[in-house]
């Protein structure tokens, strides 16, 4: 009896034991730079189960995401701090609604930055960038004029011409055939006119600036910035499900930037910028919905070893 009782006893020890270490595997912690308010000027930061750190990370979510949806849509998170990279998930000046790309937003992105590397003295350390959709699109335009540059960057189907992105919405509206145009697309068009001052035709400039890539700027003014970083860009571009479920096609796709700005990056000199496209990866979480614009399309682990061999 006396020996069940001990067998019992470690036996609940050890399960106790495993649970805690479960249950404190990562530490993830937010914080708020304005109390008051929770939906802006924020960050998640995931720590590493362990010391030394191999590097920070900053993983820029698509338009509309939470943190919290992120960690949700991918293992990627987990799987950067468990490699040892202290995982950085910001929320900017103008919350879920943040296109990345605008002034505020890069500022933002600046003051938290400043904040991480202050608090946990990362000096040194080797510092990446990537984000999906949106946040993708935030990531190319902070590398291409941040003052701190990053070790490596990559983004994921993210839109970068805003001028294609402008006449694309302006297509599929005019293409409308049920009087029912997608809200999405007016959405964008007001948004754009009024990051940028108006059109395209009307403040060609204005998109050549605020756009990461611009298939019409001959001079190259924005890209020829990134030429010595190491660069991925993915991309899963399933032609017939965009044309059967959203009634689009190539036109419309962030596809087509993904590939111009990987060539004309390749022609620069920048061998270290690759196009990586997946067939049917795409799936959204809980759902496991089928959508080729979704986080699944990265395989993790080889993004993982790619970014830890950049020095």
């Amino acid at each position: 009896m006396t020996r069940l009782i001990f067998t019992f006893l470690i036996f609940l020890f050890f399960c106790t034991n495993c649970l805690a270490q479960k249950n404190t595997f990562f530490k993830i912690e937010k914080v708020y730079f304005d109390n008051t308010d929770t939906t802006k000027n924020c960050y998640t930061i995931i720590y590493p189960p362990k010391l030394p750190w191999a590097g920070y990370i900053f993983l820029l979510p698509g338009f509309g995401e939470t943190a919290e949806r992120v960690i949700q849509q991918t293992e990627l998170p987990k799987k950067l701090a468990l490699s040892g990279i202290l995982t950085i998930i910001p929320t900017f000046q103008y919350g879920v609604l943040s296109f990345g790309v605008d002034s505020l937003s890069q500022q933002s992105f600046d003051r938290i930055l400043k904040d991480v590397t202050s608090k946990h003295k990362l000096i040194d350390q080797r510092f990446y960038v990537g984000g999906y959709s949106i946040g993708g699109s935030c990531t190319i335009k902070y590398a291409e004029n941040s003052t701190i540059k990053p070790t490596a960057i990559f983004a994921i189907d993210p839109p970068l011409d805003f001028e294609r992105l402008y006449y694309s919405a302006q297509r599929d509206i005019r293409l409308s055939t049920d009087d029912k145009p997608n809200q999405e697309n007016i959405y964008l068009i007001e948004r754009l006119e009024k990051e940028t001052g108006g059109s395209p035709k009307k403040n060609i400039l204005s998109y050549y600036k605020f756009s990461p890539y611009s298939f019409s700027d001959t001079t190259q003014t924005a890209i020829k910035k990134l030429t010595k970083i190491p660069l991925r860009i993915y991309t899963e571009p399933d032609i017939n499900w965009w044309m059967k479920e959203r009634r689009a096609d190539f036109t419309s796709m962030n596809s087509t930037e993904c590939s111009a700005i990987i060539n004309e990056l390749n022609r620069l000199g920048n061998t270290n910028a690759t196009l990586i496209t997946s067939q049917n990866k795409g799936f959204r979480k809980p759902e496991n919905s089928r959508h080729p614009h979704s986080w699944s399309i990265v395989n993790n682990d080889d993004l993982i070893k790619w970014l830890l061999k950049q020095k």
